[in-house]
């Protein structure tokens, strides 16, 4: 086996570069998915469409969560460079149309085209992370990734606000360009694969039912109750639909050679039982991410800004704990480590489900904080213990699996948060413009929340206890990111970083 020679992990290590360049393909998603939002009334002002405006965020998320498993597969097939400059290529394209598009409709179908990028570049930056640093340095490394959203739930508001009062929301778009090209011409420079070329049969049939059928499914849990009733024929025949593409994505998954979402994926328990507390993140990200800001604006009257920062809390949380995560599991294991993150985060979310009746926006901040240091001790160590579950060539389905499952969370969590909070708002006259009905629904939706985060327990119990220092793969293919010139190791010797 070959492994990472540590030589630290910071900007200024030999792997700084890829980390760099890691963080910023993770900041091109991280920033895009909230700058577009505080945008939206100076887009709708411009090419119209108010109706229409939904599907710039669902076009984008659907688009993005399909093809995650597909990228997987295919960057253990071809290697995760040309995979994640192709996401990164598509993401470009998609920004600088965006940019230009001339109507609501056509501005939909360029953020499809983003959210084709999208799907790559966030799995496969953190496969890459998976293969070039140790078991002992991931947590730190997934501490820096964490703090890109950190950064732009600050940022991408704030930039959003800057180009719609200029009156140029085209600008949120084509600031996109040059992160793309940075990142991609940073990757070209610094990350150098070894990867063995192999004749592969490529699952087109599987790759097609696959994201035809999650298209439809989550396409009606996005929809339902919102664009449509949910006893109505489109989503009755949306569900139907996606259920007959999916069973057939089964039956042809048994006789591909090389199928695009392997049935180890869920036939072992450390993958699924990590896969589901995947999911359970996803649906509390959602919960708080939708409806806090909701809460404290409708609730208390507070400005966007304000109930943003609040929120942000949830995302300073995460970093913090992340980057510890690795001295907790390296000592105690990757459970007790997942153990401790959800008992935090279901602490936070009883503390605003008991307060949701008597707002406050430091208390709510304060919540929001502690759920986010729970996650980051929970999200961490359940990835990283799936990644060092499998060699290499195994890897990136595995990791994207995992992201796929935190998003399927999040889009059921959608669903069911806008049913809840849509029943109590039915039931009142004054509807979203009464504050005691915006706390009623808020607050059911965080006890929803409370909900999820006690049964994400349950995964995390039925992880098996795996040991960290004995978590690797016994053996796996060379990944080598190589510097240029060979940098001394401190036994006098060379290294060249490569890849656990």
């Amino acid at each position: 086996m070959t492994t990472a020679r540590a030589q630290g992990v910071g900007f200024r290590s030999e792997r700084g570069p890829i980390l760099i360049a890691l963080m910023l393909s993770t900041g091109l998603v991280a920033i895009d998915s909230t700058i577009v939002a505080t945008a939206v009334p100076s887009i709708v002002r411009d090419v119209g469409g108010f109706s229409s405006f939904p599907w710039l965020f669902s076009a984008y998320l659907l688009a993005q969560a399909v093809t995650v498993p597909i990228y997987g597969k295919l960057s253990d097939m071809a290697g995760r460079k040309p995979i994640i400059l192709t996401g990164i290529g598509l993401f470009l394209l998609g920004s600088v149309l965006c940019g230009f598009a001339w109507s609501m409709p056509s501005l939909i179908a360029f953020r499809a085209l983003q959210g084709l990028g999208a799907g790559a570049v966030l799995p496969v930056s953190i496969t890459i992370a998976g293969d070039i640093y140790t078991l002992q340095e991931r947590a730190k490394v997934q501490g820096y990734l964490a703090s890109v959203w950190a950064v732009s739930s600050v940022v991408g508001p704030s930039l959003g606000g800057i180009f719609s009062a200029l009156g140029i929301w085209r600008g949120i778009f084509l600031v996109n360009v040059p992160l793309c090209l940075l990142a991609g011409w940073m990757l070209v420079r610094t990350l150098h694969e070894n990867v063995e070329r192999a004749k592969h049969k490529v699952d087109y049939a599987g790759a097609v039912l696959l994201a035809g059928s999650l298209g439809l499914l989550i396409l009606g849990a996005l929809q339902g109750g919102q664009a449509w009733a949910w006893n109505s024929p489109i989503s009755i025949g949306v569900f139907v639909v996606g259920a007959v593409l999916l069973a057939a994505f089964l039956l042809v998954e048994r006789r591909a050679a090389e199928p695009i979402l392997p049935s180890w994926v869920v036939s072992r328990r450390l993958l699924a039982t990590t896969a589901l507390v995947s999911f359970g993140v996803g649906t509390v990200m959602i919960g708080l991410t939708s409806y806090v800001p909701t809460f404290l604006e409708g609730a208390l009257s507070s400005s966007p800004l304000v109930a943003g920062l609040a929120l942000a809390a949830l995302t300073l949380g995460w970093p913090l704990s992340a980057s510890q995560a690795g001295r907790f599991y390296l000592r105690i294991g990757f459970k007790s480590t997942a153990l401790i993150g959800i008992a935090i985060s279901v602490a936070g979310l009883l503390i605003l489900s008991l307060t949701a009746g008597a707002p406050n926006v430091a208390l709510i901040a304060v919540s929001c904080f502690v759920v986010g240091l729970g996650l980051g001790l929970l999200a961490t160590p359940t990835l990283i213990a799936a990644q060092s579950s499998v060699p290499w060539h195994e890897r990136g389905v595995v990791t994207s699996t995992n992201m796929f499952a935190r998003s399927i969370g999040s889009a059921l969590g959608v669903a069911v948060f806008g049913a809840v909070a849509n029943a109590i708002y039915g039931r009142s006259s004054g509807g979203e413009g009464d504050p005691a009905t915006v706390v009623a629904a808020s607050g059911a939706v965080f006890l929803a929340a409370l909900v999820a985060g006690l049964l994400t327990v349950a995964g995390v119990l039925a992880m098996p206890a795996v040991k960290a220092e004995t978590a690797e793969p016994a053996a796996e293919p060379v990944e080598e990111p190589v510097d240029p010139e060979p940098v001394s190791s401190p036994e006098g010797g060379s290294s060249h970083g490569r890849a656990v």
